[in-house]
């Protein structure tokens, strides 16, 4: 509000215009504002090449300050323009820090021998060294006692107030009791830039400006850039004409001087017609920054001509500065109550978090704080791909294209904004419910986000005069850039807005993204440990059960073997009780033995190094009905094949005896005349949700396991034991019924399909059938 668009003025020693395609305020973004090649007419500026102290560039108003032609300065020492003993005070100066010696104290002879007293303010830019003379005779006196306790009074003040409003206020009336302007604005910009007034303090009969908004052309990137520099900018008459540099490229760099730390440097003949609009002759605008960012400024209005002296400036840009200090305090202690709620949620849920399955299953035992952390009216977490909403979210198909949106547009893991659809214009169909977004992303790997959602805030915005009409159209058909020539209050209703996200909720949400990384890691590490110990405690048992059953078949083998002898040798001796016990005897080392095999067998799959191979299933399966009919004579069951098996890479001898095992125990466990055993496969993406929650899935190859099943119509398995039939010597019948066994089959099924990294599991219905289902790598 304090600066508009800063353009070169064109003069006759200047023929470099910046020429637009297109009429838009926002051209101003690229006018080289910094060197205009023209300064202010109230000073005279002198460019000196070092380490002569010869002027090589002169402002062309010397002879209306000091009755000096510009020509009688010009590539000549500074000393015939000062005094010996002011040259080496300079050169002294030269040696210290600019900021602790300005102004320096010059007294000039004129033509007419006069003394005129001049505040010298001197700078070095772009290797240049650049001196500023500001008559003294302009200036007002300000006694020393009086000022000092007007700035430290206001200091005071400053630092007392609780909140950021009531330090603004404080800040635009002790500067307008300082400075005297008849209107003293705090202007502060929002993430895109607009403007709006904060706090005011002005004279009676002025228009009030407070809480009007001016759009981010008003004050053009680069002129911001310079406010960054250059903390306080003086403009004592809006009515002045520009004064041009004597030459205007540097003899030393070929080009027009840098003048963004001058305080001369003359403004756009644009922003002096927008301070005419505006009613305003004279401003001062003070720089308030925060964390190196143009925060907003002090803005100083008044009607008629108005110098402040280079002192009462500087008092003016040291209660900026102090004032940018205290910017960041008075908005975190506003919020401190509100950031001390959200560390209590955030708490909680790192209590919660380790004892649960997963980090969304401890989120969501405090649901109430999973909104309550950003103060969202909905959330939406996704967890491989699996989505748990809460409170009011657009639908989930819009979520899922939402979030590739962002994983597109962001490589960061928290993107928000507090207008969605102006991102992101399919938000609009959703924004009653989805205008802000705050998307945390936990793992792109694992698929683990949240996404939490505000509603849409309809606002009425108060702009000082309307901020969408920055084009002239003169009479001859063309156009220019133009101010706006009305600054009278001019409304518009702001839609697909919601209210903005706070520094502290960005700042909870980051911290709980870093407590639940750790906290999975952690469990992570843990559970990797776990695994560690267990294989090396299942190495063990499988050695043990090896050894143990190879050690145990010898003296088996010798009991079996010697009541055999007994029995064939000593029958007649023996009465029949005697042959009897050992004829059962026989039959138990014989059990035993069998037993004994199962477990070496079983403890061999665990040892032994898999052969990959191509393997035709077709083949495999016709082999193991072949082996199956001969053992069992006449074929008694009929055998379904609905499709052809596919080709996989397999051990072939595992999965020959897992197809073995499965369908034998098909076979055997039936009661019913019409027998059939249906062999078949399907697709991971085929199955029902309800197999497919349970399985775990490559997710970079989602469709490379396929799901085998061996279906029969026998006696079926009662609920309570679909868990306890995959553990070893576990048979739920009789060693004599249905054909025997040792009740080892199913667990080494097992085995094999895990040692192939895939799965098994059985439906059944008592009295109908069974269907186990195993997975494989296709």
């Amino acid at each position: 509000m304090s600066s508009n668009c800063e353009q070169q003025k064109s003069s006759q020693n200047q023929s470099e215009n910046i020429i637009s395609q297109s009429v838009d305020l926002t051209n101003c973004d690229r006018e080289p504002i910094h060197i205009p090649g023209l300064i202010q007419p109230h000073g005279i500026l002198l460019v000196i090449e070092e380490p002569e102290l010869k002027i090589i560039q002169v402002s062309n108003n010397t002879f209306e300050l000091i009755n000096r032609h510009p020509e009688e300065l010009l590539n000549k020492p500074l000393k015939n323009l000062l005094s010996s003993k002011q040259v080496l005070s300079i050169k002294q100066c030269l040696l210290e820090e600019f900021e602790t010696v300005n102004p320096l104290k010059i007294s000039i002879k004129n033509n007419k021998k006069e003394d005129i007293l001049f505040d010298a303010i001197i700078h070095r830019y772009d290797g240049l060294l650049i001196c500023e003379l500001e008559p003294k005779n302009l200036q007002e006196n300000t006694d020393f006692e009086t000022f000092y306790h007007l700035v430290k009074n206001t200091i005071n003040k400053l630092q007392k107030s609780s909140t950021l409003q009531e330090m603004c206020q404080v800040v635009v009336k002790e500067v307008r009791k300082l400075t005297d302007f008849e209107r003293v604005m705090i202007y502060q910009f929002n993430d895109e830039g607009v403007g709006s007034v904060i706090a005011e303090d002005k004279a009676e009969d002025l228009t009030p400006y407070l809480g009007l908004h001016y759009p981010a052309s008003d004050i053009p990137k680069q002129a911001k850039k310079l406010y960054t520099l250059n903390w306080l900018r003086l403009i004592p008459s809006a009515s002045y004409q520009p004064v041009e540099l004597i030459p205007v490229n540097n003899p030393l760099t070929k080009r027009p001087v840098d003048l963004s730390l001058s305080v001369l440097r003359s403004v756009s003949p644009i922003h002096l017609e927008y301070l005419k609009n505006m009613g305003v002759d004279a401003s001062m605008s003070i720089s308030l920054i925060r964390e190196k960012k143009l925060w907003g400024l002090i803005a100083c209005h008044h009607s008629s001509p108005r110098y402040v002296s280079y002192s009462i400036r500087t008092a003016c840009e040291f209660i900026g500065q102090i004032m940018s200090l205290e910017l960041a305090n008075k908005q975190e202690n506003e919020d401190l109550d509100y950031s001390m709620k959200l560390k209590m949620i955030q708490s909680k849920f790192v209590e919660s978090i380790p004892q649960s399955k997963n980090f969304i299953e401890g989120l969501l035992k405090y649901e109430s704080g999973l909104l309550d952390i950003v103060s969202a009216q909905g959330v939406a977490i996704c967890l491989d791909e699996q989505w748990t909403i809460l409170g009011k979210t657009p639908q989930q198909l819009e979520m899922e294209e939402l979030l590739a949106w962002v994983n597109a547009h962001s490589e960061d893991n928290i993107f928000y904004t507090h207008s969605l659809s102006k991102v992101y214009p399919q938000a609009k169909k959703f924004q009653g419910v989805a205008s802000g977004l705050l998307a945390l992303t936990i793992s792109k790997v694992h698929k683990n986000y949240i996404l939490w959602f505000r509603p849409e805030v309809i606002q009425t915005v108060n702009w000082g005069g309307n901020p969408d009409k920055p084009v002239e159209l003169l009479e001859d058909g063309s156009q220019r850039l133009s101010p706006r020539k009305s600054f009278e209050l001019w409304q518009q209703t702001v839609q697909g807005h919601s209210l903005p996200w706070k520094p502290c909720e960005i700042e909870a949400v980051t911290e709980l993204r870093s407590a639940i990384v750790a906290i999975v890691l952690r469990q992570a590490d843990e559970l990797a440990k776990i695994n560690i110990e267990l294989e090396r405690s299942n190495s063990e048992l499988d050695a043990f059960a090896y050894i143990a059953s190879h050690d145990l078949k010898e003296p088996l083998r010798g009991i079996h073997n010697y009541s055999t002898f007994l029995i064939e040798d000593y029958a007649d001796v023996l009465n029949e009780e005697g042959v009897s016990k050992l004829q059962t005897l026989v039959r138990l080392t014989q059990r035993m033995e069998d037993l004994i095999d199962s477990l070496l067998h079983f403890s061999r799959l665990g040892r032994v190094e898999l052969s990959w191979q191509p393997t035709n299933l077709n083949e495999v399966v016709q082999n193991v009905i072949d082996v199956l009919n001969l053992s069992m004579g006449q074929p008694l069951v009929d055998i379904r094949i609905p499709k052809i098996l596919p080709s996989i890479v397999c051990d072939q001898v595992q999965i020959n005896e897992l197809f073995t095992n499965l369908i034998s125990n098909a076979i055997k466990y039936h009661n019913k005349l019409d027998r059939w055993v249906e062999i078949g496969f399907l697709n991971v993406a085929d199955l029902p949700k309800i197999y497919n929650n349970n399985i775990r899935v490559d997710e970079h190859k989602p469709q490379s396991m396929l799901v085998f099943y061996v279906k029969d119509n026998g006696i079926g398995i009662r609920e309570r034991h679909l868990e306890t039939i995959f553990r070893i010597f576990k048979r739920l019948h009789g060693r004599s019924e249905y054909g025997g066994g040792t009740g080892a089959g199913l667990t080494i099924a097992k085995k094999i399909v895990e040692r192939h990294g895939g799965q098994i599991w059985v439906e059944s219905t008592f009295g109908e059938g069974s269907t186990f289902y195993f997975t494989l790598p296709g």
